[in-house]
């Protein structure tokens, strides 16, 4: 059974095509994804939009760490289409695909960038005891600053909300597309 149906912009209320305008107008350029869910409540759309532009195209961070870091999380939360979306920009930012696969498959990856090896523990640390040990959080500080270590956070928390509407709803893959984890 569908748990969504996608709304035409025709369909929109006034409040929602706002949005939808301005995601359009934005560095996205287009409406989709998870958008689609979101929008049933517009202003979360409208907020976590802004949040998720800032945090792929305005974070201090470099791209190969953000999608490491949203890979990571795609795969806890055993999110499809966010894997789908994210697996090959990961690779194209500098993430070695034989450290993705690893990742997809819930094997320890291998890592030659030290920067990309601190976000894995990071991220694993934070997902899997929802803390940092000091060791972890003094070489994050060291390596990132404060507003890094924020960012590497919040990436997590905006993927996971994103995620959970994803799941929530059972979008799909698109046609054809493999299915990243086992059901």
């Amino acid at each position: 059974m569908t748990r969504y149906r996608e709304i035409s912009t025709a369909e929109m209320t006034s409040a929602q095509k706002e949005v939808h305008d301005e995601i359009v107008a934005g560095r996205r350029g287009r409406f989709g994804g998870p958008f689609q869910i979101l929008i049933r409540a517009p202003e979360v759309c409208r907020h976590l939009q802004r949040l998720g532009e800032y945090l792929r195209w305005g974070s201090s961070l470099p791209p190969a760490l953000s999608e490491l870091a949203i890979c990571l999380t795609a795969h806890h939360l055993r999110v499809s289409l966010e894997w789908h979306a994210h697996a090959p920009l990961g690779v194209e930012a500098g993430v070695s695909a034989a450290a993705i696969e690893a990742i997809r498959t819930g094997a320890t990856p291998s890592f030659t960038a030290p920067d990309q090896a601190l976000v894995h523990r990071i991220v694993t640390e934070l997902i899997s005891t929802k803390r940092l040990t000091d060791a972890t959080f003094a070489e994050a500080i060291a390596r990132f600053g404060e507003q890094g270590v924020v960012e590497l956070g919040t990436i997590v928390g905006y993927y996971t909300a994103i995620g959970n509407a994803l799941n929530a709803f059972q979008v799909p893959l698109p046609a054809g597309a493999p299915q990243p984890f086992p059901e």
